[in-house]
């Protein structure tokens, strides 16, 4: 049988949720990316009137304002946007408990076994179409093909609010003539390389000899040129196997200069703080932490570290953190501005293999601890528990990481858009 796959992909997410609780708004230009009084830096979302004003997400909040002087900034909350995808993977739960996401605003969904019940693939698209403007309030694109990559070609091929079947005998009109940039994985290098040897389509990569291909591009010659004939394979996962975001990381843009290691570990571990702690909130854990640091001249570098087991304990990331640290700068100039970020993220509930050489019940201990913290703040406050390093420096302390967070959705740290914040 072959299978039966949508992409269900909800339009102008996070803009759109704010809309829903800013009805005030309706019908002018709206952003998701801060405030610039203090120095948040980039468009995260934005929504149709910003979009077609010129506003690009990861554009900096200034070069925004200058295209589109009338637009309105508002803070992103990723609890919020966190609670409408798991919304949306209740209804999607109805249908098929293969849920594969795609960030928070993106699910691939295996609907083959639901057919029988509830219609092929273009009406079930349909009825979750409806039911998700009905019961959220927001409206969703979606493609439905017998493969992932084409599925997700369908939900980015009309916008917004639409159903786009992708099948055997229209993929060729409908997939072939768009531009090789649109097929999954072919990121700005490839672009340019394929560019380089006449590729520009979709269909001229499908038509492209394999083998040359492969001269040029190695193996993934052979994956691209699978994709763009419709020849993926690659299953969609079951609901309780992947986190619905990639990645959670804060970033600051200290209140003064650092200049020395100390400093650097204040800032750090209140980062660390704020990101562990939204792990735990959403039950969340991470097996990579990522740096990110911006001197005084505006350059930038970001390091990445393994760690031995996934984790969303505070002292683990902070300590992965400051080694990335102390391993890759050589303090040239001062720094003006850190983020730390996790990243390969499961969810906590998933089995993963133990690690024999680490004190699993100190861990437990150390988790124990962060639940107590993470319970005492949401009681009484951030300030009213402090952690001895909170102490060094006052003034770098008196940062709240945990509410005066940004939370960077996947991607920008990786593409070096990530501003400060």
């Amino acid at each position: 049988m072959e299978r039966t796959i949508l992409h269900s992909d909800m339009n102008n997410c996070y803009a759109s949720i704010e809309l829903l609780h800013h009805p005030e708004l309706r019908g002018k230009p709206l952003a998701v990316g801060g405030d610039p009084e203090r120095r948040h830096g980039i468009v995260l979302a934005k929504d149709e009137l910003a979009k077609k004003a010129g506003v690009k997400t990861g554009m900096a909040l200034w070069q925004a304002r200058q295209l589109c002087p009338e637009i309105t900034f508002v803070p992103p909350r990723m609890d919020l946007y966190l609670r409408f995808s798991h919304m949306a993977h209740e209804i999607y739960g109805e249908y098929t408990n293969q849920q594969e996401p795609f960030g928070v605003d993106e699910s691939w969904l295996d609907v083959t076994g639901s057919c029988s019940h509830h219609g092929d693939g273009l009406a079930i698209a349909r009825e979750i179409n409806r039911r998700i403007k009905r019961e959220l309030g927001v409206t969703v694109s979606i493609g439905v093909s017998w493969n992932k990559i084409f599925a997700k070609l369908g939900s980015d091929y009309k916008k917004p609010d639409a159903v786009t079947v992708i099948d055997r005998e229209n993929y060729r009109n409908l997939v072939w003539p768009l531009p090789v940039e649109d097929l999954l994985y072919v990121g700005r290098a490839t672009q340019r390389k394929l560019n380089q040897h006449g590729i520009r389509t979709i269909g001229q990569l499908a038509q492209a000899d394999p083998e040359y291909l492969k001269t040029r591009f190695g193996k993934m010659g052979y994956v691209l040129h699978r994709f763009a004939n419709g020849e993926d394979q690659t299953p969609v996962s079951f609901s309780n196997e992947a986190a619905p975001i990639k990645s959670i990381g804060n970033s600051t843009t200290t209140p003064r200069d650092l200049v020395n290691g100390e400093d650097v570990s204040v800032i750090v571990y209140l980062l660390a703080e704020s990101v562990s702690a939204r792990l735990r909130e959403h039950h969340f854990v991470g097996q990579v932490v990522e740096l990110y640091v911006r001197d005084t001249d505006l350059s930038s570098m970001t390091r990445q570290k393994k760690l031995a087991a996934p984790t969303n304990i505070t002292r683990e990331i902070a300590g992965a953190g400051m080694e990335l640290f102390r391993c890759h700068y050589h303090w040239n100039r001062p720094i003006r501005s850190v983020g730390v970020r996790v990243t390969q993220l499961l969810l906590d509930h998933v089995p993963v293999q133990m690690n024999l050489f680490c004190d699993q019940r100190g861990r437990d201990r150390e988790h124990r601890l962060d639940v107590t913290v993470d319970d005492i703040r949401r009681r009484f406050g951030f300030f009213s528990i402090q952690r001895g390093v909170a102490y060094r420096d006052r003034t770098l302390s008196s940062l709240n990481a945990r509410e005066d967070h940004v939370v960077h959705p996947r991607g920008y740290m990786e593409r070096g858009n990530l501003t400060g914040a």
